[in-house]
Formats: structure tokens, C-alpha cells, sequence
């Protein structure tokens, strides 16, 4: 138990730990260090050099190490402080400790120009080799991988779009990229610290020869050959003591610069690489047995390492052959009964919120290989229905269905079809918007969304049809265009709980009381996504959800009631509501209801779990529509969208009653339509 407290108490002060060695390293460079501690400190430099080359052996991704130039900087100036501490030792004693003399004797055999040599050789490896690719590696890495980052923010965003990765991973997704190009630019400007640090050394050795030999004559009383022999050693099993760890952090950053993408270790992938084609071992076999038979080479080594070869490229060979019997029995059916594995149905019964199917000819308009930017556009889709009505859209899977016709494609909510359509790929839709014809040959047909006459036109014929003020659009926008009309006719369908709560929590940051003072003590989410809804179906946007919140806030007090707290948050809303209805003047045109109609709807008014709705007889009804549909033919609304004025108290009845046959009708009672705003009457709905 107090083990694991200890072991606790290290990782969560870690921070200090770390803070305190950087600071005793700084320290080191002033402090002079007993010999037995330089030891031990020597030797920990070797070790923790040995651990860092290992690890980048055993990531297999960079990020894993990502802490890897911070920690170069770190070990080059402990390597660094051992370097002043030792010279320091060696200038003033004569000694450095142990494992210095031990480098100096037995590593080098005691031959001081042996040792140089070979700390020459160590240093010009690392220096010119090792660290200068690894610093190129570094350089043209962090350059792709920024050169790359816009591609591949466009490719997270078509899987996102695409529904293939939720937003959480998409976030982590960038995060990753923008780390990536960090740990290359990082590394880039790191590898200057080791080649500093290898000139740094051989500046030091020169030192300590030259100031060994001086000191030794002139301080100790040595001959010149004896200084030399003495300082010559200690100075090089120094510079080999620092240069081999050296060695070791240059070749990790050499091996973590080099990796590619690969979801296995080095080893691993190396030997999965180097023995995937045993043919090639096999000949290599034969070579080597080529080789033993000319008489001038020894026999006996070429003849081991073809034996080796062949037995490996056998082993290989046959784990091949065993490999592609177990595929052949798998795909004829013959698999043992206790292997097969239950088929999990669970998958299927996920339903998705929207969804697209397309025919076989429409897959060039999501491919992003072929030029096609559907997936960009959808894109597009759920920032316009985020930005113009206050809903997140869910990620909208696209899938390819050959059950549909070639150029069909349809447009699904939650497994039920919605809508559907034809578009022709390499083609342009010209739409006659005036209803004065199209004077342009093609292919017939009717815009899927509105409903209008038009004609596919092939690209030749596109900037004809453009001179004479016709309307052309390319596949990819007719489908887009049909889909955002879609997802604002069935806004209230998509919005679900778990919409509603990600709403709630994006303002919560910013305006939390409100969000306190009316979840969960006054409204539950689920109420507050039935106003929502309420609001969506009649295209209310609900971006300004504060003025909502707030709304329900001062009024769920007194009513729980739906509708009612509905409208409510209309009158709080009036101006957005209006906002697309008035002319340039700053007036709205409307349409009112004779003060008997108004009357008769107001005492027959019933309440039901879905609402208020007037009770009223079929004939009365229908004299309604007819005085309803007479008036819209003969009046001019802006934007020819249709609006009818009543007073407060039958607002929701009269929507319920009008929205299945007029749901394009705007329905305003007098408390939505601010002060500043006029109002035009334009004709009287009546039932005489």
C-alpha cells in the first residue's frame, strides 16, 4: 500500500520532478561534481539515451513520442553539463572517475590515437550523416505535412459530412494534424542541437588535450609524453562517455523523423516487410551458394548464409501455402461450426436522421477523385441550416443503391423516403422561373424541389440558354437545393433531445443562468424541444435560443401549457418572425378574417393533446379554403409568400386548421408584429 501511495505521489508531482532536474542540470554546468557522482550520472546518461532510441523503435506513430524534441533539448544539455563537469575533473586532478578510465583503457585498449580516431569517426557519423538526414526529414516532413493540411481538413470534413466519423472524431482528427505538423517543425529546429552539441565536442577534446598537457607540465611536473599519455586517454574515454549516448539520441530522432504511417512497432513492421516475399530470400540463397563455390572466397560462411536463407524462404513459403488453404476453406463455406461467430444484428437497427441515396450514374458527384464536390456542398448545407434556422444538422450519410434508376436519387428521414428526383451528370437544368417557355432543346422534365417546368441542357448549350435570362444550374446544386428545402420542411422532425441539448449546452458556456434558472426546475429538455419544434414546423428560426430560454423562463411560472408558451416565445420573437415579410417601406401585406369568422372559430375552438383546432363543419370549412385561395390568387404578398393576420387567442387553431391544405401560409397574430412595422390590408377571408 505505501508503494502505491509513493508511486502516486511521483506521477502527480511529476511536473515538479521535471522542473527541479532541468534546474539541477543548469546547475551542474557551475557546481563542481565529486567523481563517484559524475559515475553515476554518466551512467544514467547512457541508460535513459538507450531507453529514448528504444521507444522510438516501439511507437508507431510519432505522436506517441511527441514530447521527443523538448526532450533532445533536455539530454543535449544534461550531455553538455557531464562534458564541463568531467573537463573540470580532468583539468584540476588529473582523473574523471571510473567509468571515463574505463572507456579510455579498455574500449580503446589503452592507445590514446586509437581513441581519437574512433571519437573522430562517432562524431563525423553523427554529425554528417545521422543528424543532417534526420534533420532533412524533419525539414521536407513539417513542409508536406503543412502543404497536405488543407487536403486533409477537407477530407475529415467529407467523412464527417459523409457520416463516417462522428464530430468528436473529427475534432480529434484535426487536433492530430495540427500536432503533426508542430512535431516536424519542431524536430526541424531540434536537430540543430545535436549538431551543435557534436561541435560542441570536439571543441572540448581539443581543449582538454591542449589545457591537460599545459596544466600537467607546468602544474604537475609531468614530461610532455607523460601529460600527453594521461590527459591524451582521459580526454578521449570523455569524449566516447558523451559521443555514444550522443550517437544513440541521434539515431532515435533519425528513426522517429524516418517512420511512416504504420499501425505496428518497427520490429514488426520490419520483419513483416523484409519476409513478405520469401521468393526473394530464395534467390538470395542461390547467390550466396554461387558465391561459396568460387575458390578465392571462404566457402563456409557464404554456404551459412545460404542454409539460413533457404530454410527462412521454406518457413515462409509454407506459412503462405497454410495462409491461403484457411482463405480457400473460408470462402467455400467449410469453416467448423465452433468457429463461426454469431452475426450481430444490433448494427442494423440504427436508424439515421437524414440520409441520401443516390443511383449508380449520380456516384461521379460525390467522388471527390472525379472532381465531384458534393460532399463539400452538404457541407455547406449544414452551415446555411445552422446559420438561417438555429439547428444542428446531423452528419448526412450519402449511400450508393443499385435498386434505384441510374440517375435517381432519393432522400430518406430516419428510414422513410421523403422526396425523390432525377439528375443527369455532365448535363445543366435550365428552369423556367417566368412560365414563358424555354426556348432551348433538351431533355424535359421538372425541377424536383419547386416543382417548375425545365429542361437538361448538355454544357454546349449552357451559355446560350444564360444570354436569354434563363436559370441554369449544374446536378449538384438541384440536389443540394432540394435537400436544404427538405431540412427546413422537416426542421422539427430532425430536432431531436439530443439536438436540443447540444443547443443548450453551446449557450450554457456564455449564458448560464438563464439555462439554470429554467432546466430542470421550471422545463424539462424534453419541453423545451416541443416549443422547438412548435416553432420549426411553422420555419420560425430558433437561432436566437436566448430570447427563447428566457421567454420560457418568464412564463413557464405560470403555464405549462405547450401551445401556449409557443406563442409566448412568437411574441418575444416577432421581429425575427416578421422580418422576411415586410416590402422596402417597411410594411407587411396581409390578409385578416372577418370578425364573424373570427368569432365562430374562437367558440368552437377544442383542445387536444396535439393542440387547439377548431370544430367546425365540413362546409364551413370548406367556404374557408375557397375564400382563402381566392384571396391569395388575387393579392401580391412580398416574396409571393402568403400571410394571414388574427387576433392572438385563435392564432394556433387557425394554423391547425389551414396547414394541411395551405402549410405554405404564414400565420401572425397582432401581439408578432412590432410597433415600427405597418400593416397593409390586402383582402378579407370570410365565409358569407
Amino acid at each position: 500500500m505505501a508503494k502505491d501511495k509513493t508511486g502516486s505521489a511521483i506521477k502527480n508531482n511529476m511536473d515538479i520532478i521535471v522542473a527541479i532536474m532541468v534546474i539541477m542540470i543548469v546547475l551542474m554546468i557551475i557546481i563542481p561534481l565529486p567523481a563517484w557522482l559524475l559515475d553515476i550520472l554518466l551512467a544514467f546518461n547512457l541508460t535513459l539515451s538507450l531507453v529514448i532510441m528504444l521507444l522510438t523503435m516501439f511507437t508507431t506513430e510519432v505522436l506517441e513520442f511527441s514530447v521527443f524534441p523538448t526532450l533532445l533539448l533536455i539530454t543535449t544539455l544534461f550531455r553538455l553539463g557531464l562534458n564541463i563537469s568531467s573537463t573540470r575533473l580532468i583539468l584540476s586532478q588529473a582523473a574523471a572517475g571510473e567509468i571515463i578510465k574505463a572507456f579510455g583503457n579498455f574500449v580503446v585498449g589503452g592507445n590514446y590515437v586509437v581513441g581519437f580516431i574512433l571519437f573522430i569517426i562517432i562524431v563525423v557519423i553523427q554529425f554528417v550523416v545521422i543528424t543532417n538526414g534526420a534533420g532533412r526529414v524533419a525539414e521536407v516532413g513539417a513542409r508536406f505535412t503543412l502543404d497536405a493540411m488543407p487536403r486533409k481538413q477537407m477530407s475529415i470534413d467529407a467523412d464527417l459530412n459523409a457520416g463516417i466519423i462522428t464530430e468528436e472524431e473529427a475534432k480529434l482528427r484535426r487536433k492530430k494534424l495540427q500536432q503533426e505538423a508542430d512535431f516536424y517543425g519542431s524536430m526541424d529546429g531540434a536537430s540543430k542541437f545535436v549538431k551543435g552539441d557534436a561541435i560542441a565536442g570536439i571543441v572540448i577534446v581539443i581543449i582538454n588535450i591542449v589545457g591537460g598537457i599545459i596544466i600537467g607540465i607546468l602544474s604537475h611536473g609531468m614530461s610532455a609524453m607523460d601529460a600527453l599519455k594521461t590527459y591524451a586517454l582521459l580526454t578521449v574515454g570523455d569524449g566516447l562517455v558523451s559521443q555514444i549516448p550522443a550517437l544513440l539520441i541521434s539515431t532515435a530522432s533519425g528513426i522517429i523523423v524516418t517512420r511512416s504511417a504504420s499501425d505496428t512497432n518497427l520490429g514488426e513492421e520490419l520483419s513483416r516487410q523484409i519476409t513478405f516475399y520469401p521468393k526473394v530470400l530464395a534467390i538470395a540463397s542461390g547467390i550466396m551458394l554461387l558465391l561459396a563455390a568460387i575458390p578465392s572466397l571462404p566457402s563456409l560462411v557464404f554456404l551459412m548464409m545460404s542454409a539460413a536463407a533457404a530454410v527462412s524462404a521454406y518457413i515462409l513459403i509454407k506459412e503462405d501455402r497454410n495462409k491461403f488453404d484457411e482463405e480457400v476453406a473460408a470462402d467455400t463455406g467449410e469453416v467448423p461450426v465452433e468457429n463461426r461467430e454469431p452475426e450481430n444484428v444490433l448494427n442494423l437497427l440504427i436508424v439515421e436522421p437524414l440520409e441520401i441515396e443516390i443511383g449508380y450514374g449520380l456516384i461521379p458527384l460525390a467522388d471527390v477523385s472525379s472532381g465531384g464536390d458534393l460532399l463539400d456542398r452538404i457541407a455547406g448545407v449544414r452551415r446555411q441550416c445552422a446559420v438561417e434556422m438555429g439547428i444542428i444538422v446531423q452528419p448526412i450519410r450519402i449511400r450508393d443503391n443499385l435498386q434505384l434508376a441510374t440517375n435517381e436519387y432519393c432522400i430518406k428521414i430516419k428510414g422513410t423516403v421523403v422526396a425523390k428526383g432525377n439528375i443527369l451528370c455532365n448535363h445543366y437544368l435550365a428552369i423556367d422561373a417566368t412560365g414563358e417557355g424555354i426556348g432551348i432543346d433538351g431533355i424535359k422534365t421538372v425541377e424536383p424541389t419547386f416543382g417548375l417546368p425545365a429542361v437538361w441542357i448538355p454544357d454546349s448549350k449552357k451559355e446560350d440558354a444564360e444570354l436569354i435570362g434563363i436559370t441554369v444550374v449544374d446536378p449538384t446544386t438541384v440536389l443540394v437545393t432540394h435537400l436544404t428545402e427538405i431540412i427546413k420542411n422537416h426542421a422539427s422532425e430532425l430536432l431531436g433531445r439530443q439536438e436540443v441539448k447540444m443547443l443548450i449546452d453551446n449557450i450554457k458556456e456564455s449564458y448560464s443562468a438563464v439555462v439554470e434558472e429554467l432546466i430542470p426546475n421550471l422545463l424539462s429538455i424534453g419541453e423545451v424541444q416541443k416549443v422547438l419544434q412548435n416553432l420549426l414546423k411553422e420555419r420560425v428560426p430558433i437561432r436566437d435560443l436566448v430570447t427563447i430560454l428566457e421567454s420560457l423562463a418568464d412564463n413557464a411560472v405560470n403555464t405549462k401549457d405547450i401551445e401556449l408558451l409557443t406563442e409566448y416565445v412568437r411574441f418575444a420573437l416577432g421581429r425575427i418572425i416578421c422580418k422576411n415579410l415586410v416590402d422596402e417601406n417597411n410594411v407587411i401585406k396581409v390578409l385578416t378574417l372577418h370578425p364573424s369568422l373570427e368569432q365562430l372559430i374562437a367558440d368552437n375552438i377544442q383542445k387536444s393533446f396535439q393542440g387547439s383546432y377548431p370544430a367546425l363543419n365540413p362546409d364551413t370549412t370548406k367556404k374557408i379554403f375557397e375564400s382563402l385561395q381566392a384571396n391569395i390568387e388575387m393579392s401580391d404578398f412580398v416574396n409571393r409568400q402568403a400571410v394571414v393576420l388574427c387576433s392572438p387567442r385563435i392564432r394556433p387553431a387557425f394554423r391547425k386548421l389551414t396547414e394541411i391544405v395551405f402549410p405554405n401560409i404564414t400565420v401572425l397574430s397582432m401581439n408578432e408584429i412590432p410597433t415600427d412595422v405597418q400593416i397593409e390590408t390586402i383582402g378579407m377571408v370570410t365565409i358569407q
